[in-house]
């Protein structure tokens, strides 16, 4: 799978590094996002869901959980605790009844979008500070990263 003219030891660097810089990067933006979300911000199983929902309304429960890796179970509970809360709506299937489809409700789309746009602004804060070339290899990076979740997790996409 690696190109041969890559050592071992620098395909070794760049997986620890990865693996420690990226769960570090994920926490910092998440504590910023919530000092700063002015509502009450869902736990992250939760927030996924609802951003997988927001990317694939109509999405049923079985969708939803293995695109997030989830046992089915666990995304039903998640769903019925988003649905009382009033931010994911359960509609049946016309051919299926045993099927639900889910959907955002607005308020649940509209603060999915707030908490993106907080990510979005903070990390577009954070890349002013860095040099041109850092810059511009955090961008050619982008690519070669979403190249290496789809190796992660098929799934995606």
């Amino acid at each position: 799978m690696t190109d041969s003219s890559t050592p071992r030891r620098d395909i070794d660097r760049v997986a620890s590094g990865l693996a420690a810089c990226l769960p570090a990067l994920h926490r910092a933006l998440d504590r910023q996002v919530t000092a700063r979300y002015p509502h009450p911000k869902p736990p992250e199983g939760q927030l996924a869901l609802l951003r997988f929902v927001a990317q694939h309304e109509g999405a049923t429960v079985r969708e939803a959980a293995e695109a997030l890796l989830m046992k089915p179970n666990n995304v039903s509970a998640l769903v019925s605790q988003l649905t009382e809360r009033g931010d994911l709506e359960r509609r049946r299937d016309s051919d299926d009844k045993r099927i639900a489809h889910l959907h955002l409700t607005a308020t649940a789309r509209e603060r999915v979008s707030e908490v993106r746009e907080l990510e979005t602004a903070f990390i577009r804060h954070a890349l002013t500070s860095l040099t041109e070339g850092q810059q511009g290899a955090l961008g050619s990076a982008l690519d070669a990263l979403d190249a290496l979740t789809g190796h992660l997790h098929p799934g995606v996409r």
